[in-house]
Parts: C-alpha cells; structure tokens; sequence
C-alpha cells in the first residue's frame, strides 16, 4: 500500500480559524498512528503541508520521517519549475518574447540551493490563456493569515504595507508553527507566509546564514508581483463589509473633513469591531488601543502610493502612534494618536480623551520629523474610543499649538 496525503495542515489551520483545535490535534494523532505507523500494509507514504507542526505531538508516534523543507537540498527542483524549463515553454508557444514578464509575475522561489523556481500552477495558465493574472489566488486559502495579519500590532502592519511597496522587511523567521502559540508569537506570521510562498528570503543574518535557524533574522520580500497582488486583496477584504464608508474615510481625511471622518469612521467601527475589539472584554485595557490603533492603520494601507507610513517610531519627546510622510511636497504631513477613554485619568467624556489625545502630540512634539518637509503643512488627530463609539479632533498643527503650549 502506497499512501498519499496531500496538504494535510490545511484541516488544522481551519481548526484553529473555527476554534476547535484540541479536537483536530487528537484527531490527527490517532490518525498519524493508525495510518503511518502501525498500518502493516503500508509500503511508503507521503504527506504534504505547507506548514511544520511543532510541539503539538500530532507526530510524536511517528519515528521513520523525512522531513524534507524549503531549505533542503532534497527533490530542490520538483517544487515548480525552473527557469530553463519555463523559457523552454515560452518558445514552443511562441511566447519568448515575454520572459521578463513571466518572470516579474511568477519567479522568486528558491528551495534548497536552487533558486528561480517557478509557479507552475500560474505558468501553465498563463500558456493557456496567454494573459497575466493572479491564478495561484484562487487555488489557495490565505483565511488565517489574513486574520492573523488584521488582529495584529501595528508594527506588523506596517511591515505588511512595506511588502506592498515591494520593499524588504527585516524579521525573525523559525521553520517550525505551533499553533497554540500564533495569537502571542506575531513572528509566526512570517513563518507563514515564507512557508506558503507570498515572501521569500532577500537576504540572511549576519550572525548565521542556516536557514531555519531558531530567532534568526531575514530580509524578506514578496515572492513576485503575482504575490504582491494577493497581499493587496487580502488587505481589502478587511473592509468588504464596510468598503463604502472605508472609502469615504480615506477621502474625508485626504480633504481634512472633520466632521465626515467622525461619521464614517464610527460607521466602520459598527461593522468591523467586535465587542472583544473594541474593549468591552476585561482581559486587558491596553487591547482596545491597540486594536485602534491596527484598524486605522488597515484603512491607511490604501494611501501607500501616496504616502510614506511609519508607526510608533521616535519623535520630539516620545513615540507617535501613526505619522504619516508625504511623497509629494504639496500633501499635508498627519499624526494620529490613539487613546480608549480612561475614567481613572479624569476624563468624563470621549471629547476629554480626543482632547488628551491631541495635547499629547503637542506638548511631546511629535511633529518634529516632519517640519523641515512639510514646514506649516502638518495635520493632527486625536481618536477617542468607548466600545464601538469614535470621535475624533483635530486639523492643523498650528492651531492648537498656543492653547495647548
């Protein structure tokens, strides 16, 4: 008997989506036994997945495997096709004269020592149809990344609006998940996503160049262009339900709306925000200013054509929550800080925390980095939060600078 099973970490990744993890994990290590181990009939097995389970004891029973990984030098060239297979193809259809392109859209895998590995999926429909799309998006299911990337810091999701700028993101990587783990480790999102293909490796640490050592650091980049899409639509489902208002927001804010941005972000806040988001859950105050703080920066994704966004970094006298740098000189700069209303703190109303919000920016001087480049042309904005209710103050710098200094 020959076995084969293929993807066998997609069913725990939907567990862990869907919230019935513990269940699955027993399932599987009954299965892992009876199906690989004690089955006498079995001659050679094969499994697939995208992703290593680690210390989940799904396969503790489980003595005669060969793990072979994205870095071994095993099978490197039967993953996808490689460039002289892929050229080979172009000129029996007649299409050499789209190599580059082939190559923008579906190169950028390595496995083992073995680079410019191709997407076969995505190369044979291209020969097919002849017309450049993401096909790979509509073979894969990217549901828990893409909820994990949402409920993340905002430290992620900047380096998430880097990768859509094609840009390199410096990050710990491990090779192995462990999935009870995701929610408190954010560098398994890395992991993740180099497993399933969206990143690759642009660069490796100085202190170690074995890839999959424990705590290293590498430069990632999107995989290629194809993967930079999919990254794109995942972040826009985030605001499927709400892509009016989301729009509406971004175009409020771009204007210097007030008064619309209040709308149709408490709009979006209705939609979006679950009651455990928004800080109606006990289980930590800090939780729902950070999770504000991740969904307006989602919003501001959008604006990375335009803008240059960074987070939490210094400025002045303390660390900002969101500045946003404009590209082109006649664009105004923006800072957002972000505050949940704090009763201990004297503050009776969401008005009070807005306010709070923006004497904070003032008096710590977030502007400082964006005044030799935007001189009076500095925008800022303080976002009160209570449950699922928003307000925001704000406008230009130099408005609030007398009364508040």
């Amino acid at each position: 008997m020959i076995l084969l099973l293929d993807e066998y970490d997609t069913p725990m990744q939907e567990a862990y989506v869907n919230g019935y993890w513990t269940e699955l994990a027993e399932f599987m290590r009954k299965l892992m036994n009876s199906t690989f181990k004690t089955n006498v009939y079995l001659e050679r097995g094969i499994m697939t997945g995208i992703t290593r389970v680690s210390k989940e004891s799904v396969f503790s029973d489980l003595n005669n495997l060969v793990v072979v990984t994205t870095a071994t030098k095993l099978y490197e060239t039967a993953f996808g096709f490689t460039e002289n297979e892929v050229f080979q193809a172009l000129k029996e259809f007649g299409l050499q004269d789209k190599k580059e392109e082939v190559k923008h859209w579906y190169d950028g895998f390595r496995f083992g020592n073995c680079e410019s590995i191709y997407n076969p999926w995505s190369v044979i429909h291209f020969l097919k149809f002849r017309e450049f799309h993401a096909y790979w998006a509509n073979t894969s299911s990217n549901r828990m990344i893409g909820e994990l990337i949402q409920k993340a810091g905002p430290e992620i999701k900047i380096a998430v609006e880097d990768m859509l700028q094609c840009r390199t993101i410096s990050v710990q990587v491990e090779e192995q998940i462990i999935f009870n783990q995701l929610e408190q480790n954010e560098n398994a999102i890395w992991s993740l996503l180099l497993a399933s293909g969206y990143l690759k490796i642009a660069g490796l640490g100085a202190a170690d160049s074995h890839f999959g050592a424990e705590g290293m650091i590498y430069e990632l980049a999107p995989a290629n262009f194809e993967m930079v899409l999919i990254l794109k639509k995942m972040v826009s489902t985030w605001f499927e339900r709400c892509s009016s208002s989301y729009h509406d927001f971004i175009k409020s804010l771009l204007a210097n709306d007030l008064r619309s941005m209040n709308a149709y972000m408490n709009q979006v806040a209705r939609t979006v925000v679950s009651s455990f988001d928004s800080g109606n859950h006990p289980s930590d105050k800090t939780e729902p200013e950070r999770f504000y703080h991740g969904l307006v920066l989602g919003i501001m994704l959008s604006l990375g054509d335009r803008y240059r966004m960074t987070s939490n970094r210094e400025s002045g006298f303390g660390r900002y929550d969101i500045l946003l740098e404009p590209g082109n000189r006649s664009d105004d700069g923006i800072i957002f800080e972000f505050k949940v209303l704090d009763a201990a703190n004297g503050e009776k109303s969401l008005e009070d925390t807005a306010k709070a919000a923006i004497c904070q920016i003032v008096r710590k001087q977030y502007a400082a980095v964006l005044e030799e480049a935007c001189g009076n042309r500095i925008r800022i904005y303080g976002f009160a939060f209570r449950g699922k209710e928003v307000l925001i103050k704000g406008g230009y710098l130099r408005e609030f600078e007398l009364s508040v200094l």
